[in-house]
């Protein structure tokens, strides 16, 4: 484990590859599994604020899940994007080739919101977990992601330089370039 600032971070971020695969897993993390994506305390008021310009980018189908269930749920305190009968994320679109994009991020893409996504999206596959005295990020093994764990091996790109944009949107410039540093250091160690 690495420590900066009130991260403790896991050394799978800098050995792990991966690069996202969407034309082989069709954006299979937006549609499977049993909960949504997790939301900050904060992004709550951010998700109530884009609504209205996120909705027509929205399936019928996620619009009336949305206004059944609301703009999230909520489970043992903690935040998730609403699911579409227990399995799609409400805010999924599909594109020309049946792969589920961000209703949310379509928004941002076409200029019509300032918020590009929940941060657990943009950072996927690392996962932060608040604590009071600090926060853990970890990588998250998912096997939908065998693809992009083959491409990120392929293209050589590492987990923390693949989402570097959300690593900085989380927690700021100079942690990640000192995370950048953190990772050179440990290369040379690991190539001893």
């Amino acid at each position: 484990m690495i420590q900066i600032g009130k991260t403790i971070i896991s050394e799978d971020i800098l050995e792990k590859e991966f690069v996202c695969n969407l034309s082989a897993c069709k954006g299979a993390c937006c549609v499977d599994g049993d909960a949504g994506a997790p939301l900050e305390e904060g992004e709550l008021k951010k998700l109530m604020d884009v609504y209205p310009k996120v909705k027509p980018y929205l399936r019928p189908e996620g619009i009336a899940a949305i206004e059944e269930q609301g703009l999230f749920t909520t489970t043992d305190g903690e935040h998730e994007t609403t699911l579409i009968d227990g399995k799609d994320c409400a805010y999924v679109i599909f594109d020309e080739h049946n792969t589920a994009l961000c209703g949310i991020e379509e928004a941002y893409n076409q200029g019509d919101v300032d918020w590009k996504k929940p941060i657990s999206c943009h950072l996927y596959p690392i996962r932060v977990q608040d604590y009071s005295e600090f926060s853990a990020v970890n990588y998250h093994k998912w096997q939908i992601c065998d693809d992009a764990c083959s491409l990120g091996k392929e293209l050589q790109v590492p987990t923390y330089k693949f989402v570097k944009q959300a690593l900085i949107r989380k927690f700021g410039e100079d942690w990640y370039a000192e995370l950048e540093k953190v990772a050179e250091e440990y290369k040379k160690f690991k190539s001893k």
